[in-house]
């Protein structure tokens, strides 16, 4: 069990800063080679594809205005419409939408770009939180880092399965044994550039009864973070906020998310739901498969809403 001071020293001995180049923005995207695609490829033996998101719900995680028009011929305006078509066409209609949404948190399945944390003052590669701006957002690591989306292969590693219980508790961590337990239960083991997509069971809880109020959840114990480096994993995620609460440090609130974002440059996915993944992995016997995610390209935000693909 690493000790507080040994969680700190992750900061410099896990650290990827100049491993790819002063100016490098995508971290440990890195390890997602033309050949880990061509692999991740050749995972798809089944051709089923099942979503590892949360929808959105309305109005509790999204602000919403639909606008409806039945016919175009009484848009507002429609008789300025250069397309003459719109004065009369009584059988046109469309309906829009202007969306709100706060997508960082533990409710909504969204990808975390580098910028997202900062540790004292400073970003991915040593670069200054002061690149944050207010109005225009990030100037360094932002989700459109990942502009050409992330395509990998993927390995669910199903945590409360191979602990045979339906969930882990809230505050109970995963560490690297249970990692591992899982790769020799489910006959699959993570490769560099991979992404690891961690089953604590609490879609599970979710589905079943509703969203855990308060800040105590399972999840990835900071232990990890040295297995997640030397396996040369390019992206984690999890069915939790990521970091087991309480973390067990007085001095670092959530290690994963630090460590990850700032050090490693490691993209992270959180909320996501992983019980449809679960099961179909377990139909199939396969625990491998082509993932896309794919973020919007929001200029200089934090992160994206996404809706990563798990195709066997």
């Amino acid at each position: 069990m690493p000790t507080q001071d040994d969680v700190l020293g992750y900061f410099d001995t896990l650290s990827n800063w100049g491993r790819w180049g002063d100016d490098d923005e995508l971290g440990t995207l890195n390890h997602i080679t033309d050949d880990v695609r061509l692999a991740a490829a050749r995972a798809v033996r089944h051709g089923r594809s099942v979503s590892c998101a949360w929808e959105v719900a309305v109005p509790q995680d999204m602000e919403r205005s639909t606008t409806t028009c039945p016919c175009a011929a009484d848009m507002p305006g429609a008789e300025n419409m250069p397309v003459p078509a719109f004065h009369a066409d009584r059988r046109w209609g469309f309906s829009n939408e202007r969306l709100g949404i706060m997508f960082h948190g533990n409710t909504i399945t969204h990808v975390d770009s580098p910028c997202h944390i900062f540790w004292d003052g400073r970003m991915y590669n040593g670069r200054s939180h002061s690149l944050v701006d207010a109005e225009t957002g990030s100037a360094w690591a932002a989700v459109t880092a990942a502009a050409n989306g992330i395509v990998t292969r993927g390995v669910l590693l199903d945590v409360a399965g191979a602990r045979g219980v339906p969930w882990l508790e809230p505050g109970q961590g995963v560490f690297p044994d249970d990692l591992e337990e899982a790769e020799r239960r489910q006959g699959v083991r993570v490769r560099p550039g991979d992404a690891v997509l961690l089953r604590t069971g609490y879609g599970r809880f979710r589905h079943e009864a509703g969203e855990a109020s308060g800040f105590t959840q399972a999840g990835w114990h900071a232990s990890c973070l040295p297995w997640l480096q030397e396996r040369e994993v390019a992206l984690i995620g999890a069915d939790s906020p990521q970091d087991v609460q309480p973390s067990g440090y007085d001095d670092v609130l959530m290690p994963v998310h630090a460590v990850s974002l700032v050090a490693m440059g490691l993209w992270m996915l959180d909320n996501c739901d992983l019980e449809a993944c679960a099961t179909t992995a377990a139909e199939l016997g396969q625990w491998d498969f082509h993932l896309s995610v794919a973020p919007v390209r929001f200029a200089g935000t934090s992160g994206s809403p996404v809706n990563p693909i798990a195709t066997f």
